[in-house]
């Protein structure tokens, strides 16, 4: 991959430069070769980067790991959200439904229960893997923040994974108020009902990102 003012690299993310914007970023990842994509759990917040993304690639597959066990007002902002930006939403479920699942295991095991990675893999990381595999994008387009986890902060904006996949993240560097500012600019809804049985608390990490 070759360096140039306006384009950001894999070797040297962190250098300033006109790419290292939201924007920009975005725009150099749409004109990437081979297919991209866009991953959304529908938490506060994920209408920024759906918004962004659309306005420059409108019909983009973004990409939801729909674990089963989000809040009905998660379900209903996915909904109006994916009306509202006409979205090409691609959803892929664990292999076993919520249901299926706790009448065999019971209910969502605590973090320091020692089953608990294996249910993250499960409802989460083990659809995102398969839907990598069907899908096979060169581009990942993710929403993750720097002040989120002490994971994230450091991380870089634009990375490379062992298999090769380009993982671009636009907001790492964003704050809330921005985030609430850009919404409000925008006049898109927010979700405020949210959580991750993956996580747990909001500081932890998935495993998604660590994996990937």
């Amino acid at each position: 991959m070759t360096r140039d003012d306006a384009q950001p690299t894999i070797t040297d993310a962190t250098d300033p430069h006109p790419g290292q914007d939201a924007a920009g970023l975005i725009e150099w990842a749409v004109s990437q070769p081979g297919p991209a994509l866009v991953t959304t759990s529908f938490s506060p917040f994920s209408g920024v980067l759906l918004h962004m993304v659309t306005q420059r690639r409108p019909d983009m597959p973004v990409l939801w790991m729909d674990t089963g066990y989000n809040t009905p007002e998660t379900y209903r902002y996915a909904e109006a959200l994916a009306l509202r930006l006409a979205l090409n939403l691609q959803i892929v479920h664990p292999r076993r439904s919520r249901a299926h699942r706790e009448a065999v295991e019971g209910p969502v095991p605590e973090p320091g229960d020692p089953r608990h990675e294996a249910f993250s893999r499960e409802v989460k990381i083990e659809p995102f893997e398969r839907a990598l595999a069907e899908m096979a994008p060169k581009v990942w387009i993710t929403g993750i923040r720097a002040e989120e986890t002490a994971e994230r902060a450091r991380m870089q904006p634009v990375s490379r994974s062992a298999d090769g996949l380009i993982k671009v993240a636009p907001l790492l560097g964003w704050t809330a108020r921005q985030l609430h500012e850009y919404l409000k600019r925008h006049d898109l809804p927010n979700n405020f009902d949210y959580f991750d049985p993956t996580k747990v608390d909001e500081h932890r990490e998935c495993g998604l990102h660590l994996a990937h």
